[in-house]
């Protein structure tokens, strides 16, 4: 992305400035994403410009910038819908609870989508545990009773799974996953 040049140096100085603070804002997103968010900023920026060009450039610019927003404000929105979209994409882990981190604050489908991640990196947990300490790890039953994970065995609780606790958390992974995926994609179709 080219940068505006300006005459004044002051403006010069506020422009940069500011393209500085969205590279902070933007900086978690792929280089695509974040070119396109700069080269977006910039492109408001020039034609406000270039549509008062009678006036004083470091006013313009300060009238522009205004209408735009604090970055750390106004791209927030931009870089929680594009990691979304990384997200999807990518079926990466980690996208992924960026994505969810960036938008936990939108709501419940957001904490659902957490709790859903939480309990997906839990799982490869289990499964070592499983492998360490056999008698401790699985899906327990008793009386009024009902745990998955790890616990006393002096409990008097029955381990209902034995050798099947691993095949089954990596179902429930696999499943949590793409339920994941899912619940992301009908997110980002209810904003379009």
């Amino acid at each position: 992305m080219k940068l505006i040049e300006f005459k004044n140096t002051n403006a010069q100085r506020i422009y940069t400035d500011y393209i500085n603070r969205s590279k902070r804002v933007i900086r978690i997103l792929s280089n695509e994403d974040q070119e396109d968010c700069l080269m977006e900023i910039n492109s408001y920026i020039f034609e406000y410009i270039q549509n008062h060009q009678n006036e004083d450039e470091t006013s313009t610019l300060l009238n522009i910038l205004e209408r735009l927003g604090s970055p750390e404000i106004t791209l927030k929105e931009v870089v929680a819908a594009k990691k979304i979209d990384q997200a999807v994409k990518t079926f990466n882990l980690k996208h992924l609870i960026e994505a969810l981190f960036l938008n936990l604050r939108n709501g419940l489908v957001y904490i659902v989508l957490f709790v859903l991640t939480l309990l997906l990196v839990c799982f490869p947990i289990l499964i070592v545990m499983e492998i360490l300490y056999p008698e401790e790890t699985g899906l327990f039953v008793g009386e009024k009773t009902f745990f998955f994970g790890m616990t006393d065995p002096k409990s008097g609780i029955q381990e209902v799974l034995g050798s099947a606790f691993i095949p089954v958390v990596i179902l429930l992974g696999v499943g949590f996953y793409f339920l994941i995926v899912f619940l992301l994609k009908l997110v980002k179709n209810k904003k379009s």
